[in-house]
């Protein structure tokens, strides 16, 4: 049976396997550049090594982009958003998913339109559950990254609360200043996996 993987996740490693389309490597380790299935292909030989590839496929978005409408945000529930806007005090954020499953993780080169999404806010109290004071909002979110959150409010007429407190929750899918995808290096920072380079967020623990 083949399983689902996220941008992100690691696959295996180069002492064990090549990487195919897909995935990428980082430090020895081959990640997941996409959603989608993973397909392992044997070796050709004993001398040489098995593949790990994840083959694009269009229709894997469209299912995603289905469930993001299958159910309503209720308090408790986790969601994946996407940060459309960061100010000082908050972040604001479109509701892509609601109770997601490691299948429903939309990649970071999907189209949605975040109008026709909920809207959520985070607040900078919210964000973690120690030293709220000096959560610097800008340190946590960048535009465009995926995060996970719970809702705690239905808010007012516009938005859903939601806050990312916890160690399973915070930014899953994000990419770097130079556009290239990144990926967790400890609970503050996420790593560039082409130029190496760290920047700050509030990274969600790893599924």
């Amino acid at each position: 049976m083949s399983t689902t993987a996220i941008p992100g996740q690691v696959l295996g490693t180069t002492a064990t396997h090549n990487s195919g389309a897909g995935t990428h490597v980082f430090e020895s380790k081959i990640y997941a550049s996409i959603i989608g299935s993973v397909v392992n292909i044997p070796a050709a030989s004993k001398s040489s090594k098995a593949t790990i590839m994840i083959p694009r496929d269009a229709d894997a978005v469209h299912a995603v982009q289905s469930v993001a409408t299958s159910s309503l945000p209720a308090v408790g529930t986790t969601v994946l958003c996407r940060v459309t806007r960061v100010q000082q005090r908050q972040a604001s954020a479109s509701i892509l998913v609601v109770n997601p499953t490691t299948a429903s993780v939309i990649t970071y080169t999907a189209s949605t339109n975040d109008e026709l999404q909920f809207q959520a806010l985070l607040r900078r109290e919210d964000v973690r559950s120690f030293e709220k004071d000096r959560v610097v909002m800008n340190e946590m979110f960048r535009v465009g990254d995926i995060i996970r959150a719970f809702i705690i409010s239905l808010g007012d007429e516009r938005n859903y609360y939601i806050s990312t407190a916890g160690n399973d929750f915070g930014v899953v899918v994000a990419r770097s200043d130079e556009g290239y995808a990144m990926i967790p290096s400890s609970w503050k920072e996420m790593r560039d996996v082409v130029t190496g380079k760290g920047e700050a967020r509030k990274v969600a623990k790893p599924v």
